[in-house]
């Protein structure tokens, strides 16, 4: 007999997912501020105990493009609770570690199930929300993007003074347990008719690729560019991707569907969600750089001055929400990051000598401007693809919000470095080179103008299904991938865009109406459950 789940499954795997995903975000910034202790209890420097987070990016950067394939195959609530299982397992086992190396490794292992987490996890969330609703969806999704980075210094900052560096890993584990049993008991399957066979040229590709990319990346910055240590895998990485392209276009079931950017409006919300988020997590790399270096505050003081930024998105957030169906998100994503751009430029202004609250200021109207960012996009990259592409289109998307924010950081640092962080004071004393710091502040700037100027090629008419619905149309209407099928057709629910999709990319369903209704003929699993997940 099936199984059917106690809750709604819309709150079911919202809930569940965004417990994980604040973990796995909140992950990657809070291990930062434990760096320096890992380091004093090894005895190594700073550059060696880097690779604790350069083999969690690469591992990252490895198993996102196979997260898709996954799900479609086995399920995504299984492959979902996999990686949480994997990803609680591997924070208890660093949190316990007495090696570097040992700790190195289970970073690799806890990157490997954050890889799958959040292409699975946005891909069960789409799928549950039919696209009139999808709004409501990347609300959800705003708690942990905003308040994760955030949070992450402060709390990190309070553990290593209070307790110990293990307790930033071991903080995970009460999170992930208290998701994995309650997605256990609650959380739908969604999962295509086809996956279609595995293919290992593709993942080969990509994990040679993505992988020495991101690792060049990390560590260009602090290796230097152009040693061989660090030209060696960008060049590896580089020609590898390329091969990528190459092999995965002359596929019929790519690994990495990438004839899904022939779609006008998923290419360019991917391409402005990269360069917004390497100028938004760019900033979050150089600020708290600022703080600690140039005016000598410390971790916990940063974090603090950081944390106003979640303030800002999660208000705005609310606002963003209520103009999208009426304003559509090519205005409010261009206005957003232009007003990102204004806050990010201003920052370059800050000294030692600014007031605490005027920076504060800043770091809450950065977040408050991403926020018309963030919302507008999340919603509309998945408005003209049909649910049984989600998955794939899915892995794409966060594929470059992994290489956005990394080429972001090296970006910046690269500006850092080449600018010199440190200057002669008085008597030759070194101090901090404020314009080095300045200058990347700037750099970020010209990032989120240039994501400003890619919005103004978005169309709010491929993301109308995802604004206000039509007239005549209800939810009992409307296609659901936990609901039932019953009384829709696509005869019922014609969309003028249909001919321009098909035309373009045969192997992506129609858009629109007509791409949500094909949604229940793509997951069998809950389709046989009818109306009790409605």
């Amino acid at each position: 007999m099936p199984r059917s789940t106690r809750l709604d499954p819309k709150t079911a795997v919202a809930a569940v997912f965004v417990a994980s995903l604040f973990m796995s975000i909140m992950d990657t910034t809070i291990v930062n501020v434990a760096l320096p202790s890992i380091g004093d209890q090894f005895h190594v420097g700073a550059a060696s105990v880097g690779i604790v987070n350069v083999g969690y990016l690469v591992s990252l950067a490895v198993f996102v493009p196979l997260s898709g394939w996954l799900g479609d195959r086995y399920g995504t609530r299984r492959v979902f609770l996999s990686a949480l299982a994997v990803f609680t397992l591997a924070s208890l086992l660093c949190g316990t570690a007495q090696t570097l190396d040992q700790l190195s490794l289970y970073r690799v292992a806890q990157g490997a199930g954050g890889g799958m987490l959040t292409p699975v996890g946005m891909t069960m969330l789409f799928r549950a929300f039919p696209q009139e609703e999808r709004m409501r969806a990347s609300r959800v999704l705003m708690i942990p993007t905003a308040v994760a980075p955030a949070l992450g210094p402060v709390l990190g900052g309070w553990l290593v003074d209070s307790l110990s560096w293990h307790w930033v890993f071991i903080v995970n584990v009460p999170i992930g347990a208290a998701a994995m049993a309650f997605g256990l008991l609650n959380l739908p399957d969604f999962r295509t008719e086809r996956a279609g066979r595995f293919d290992p040229a593709g993942f080969l590709l990509a994990a040679v690729g993505f992988g020495g990319v991101m690792y060049a990346l990390a560590e260009g910055a602090g290796k230097g560019w152009g040693t061989p240590g660090i030209v060696g895998p960008a060049v590896v990485g580089a020609v590898a991707l390329v091969a990528l392209v190459v092999v995965e276009l002359r596929l019929a079931e790519p690994m990495l569907d990438l004839r899904l950017f022939k779609d006008r409006l998923f290419r360019t919300v991917n391409l402005l969600s990269l360069a917004s988020g390497a100028a938004f997590l760019g900033m979050l790399y150089v600020f708290p750089l600022y703080y600690q270096d140039a005016v000598g505050a410390s971790a916990l003081r940063t974090g603090l001055n950081t944390f106003p930024e979640a303030i800002g998105v999660m208000i705005a957030s609310q606002l963003a929400g209520r103009l999208y169906p009426r304003v559509g998100p090519r205005r409010l994503i261009a206005v957003g990051a232009v007003g990102v751009a204004v806050m990010l430029a201003l920052m370059s202004r800050l000294t030692p000598e600014t007031t605490a609250w005027a920076a504060r200021a800043l770091m809450f109207g950065t977040g408050f401007c991403m926020a018309y960012i963030f919302l507008p996009a999340q919603t509309a990259a998945f408005a003209t693809i049909s649910g049984r592409a989600t998955g794939r289109a899915s892995t794409l998307f966060n594929a470059q919000r992994q290489l956005g924010p990394a080429a972001g950081v090296a970006l910046l640092g690269a500006v850092l470095t080449s600018s010199g962080m440190v200057t002669a004071g008085h008597g030759g004393t070194p101090v901090a080179n404020l314009a080095a710091y300045h200058a990347a502040f700037l750099t970020a700037a010209g990032l989120a103008l240039l994501a400003a100027v890619i919005a103004l090629f978005v169309s709010d008419r491929d993301a109308a299904p995802t604004m206000t619905p039509k007239a005549g149309t209800s939810k009992a209407g409307t296609s659901n991938a936990v609901t039932s099928n019953a009384g829709t057709s696509k005869a019922a629910t014609p969309n003028a865009a249909e001919p321009r999709a098909a035309a373009e990319e045969p192997d992506v369903p129609p858009t629109g109406a007509a791409a949500t209704d094909a949604a229940p003929a793509d997951t069998p699993v809950e389709r046989s459950r009818g109306a009790s997940l409605s």
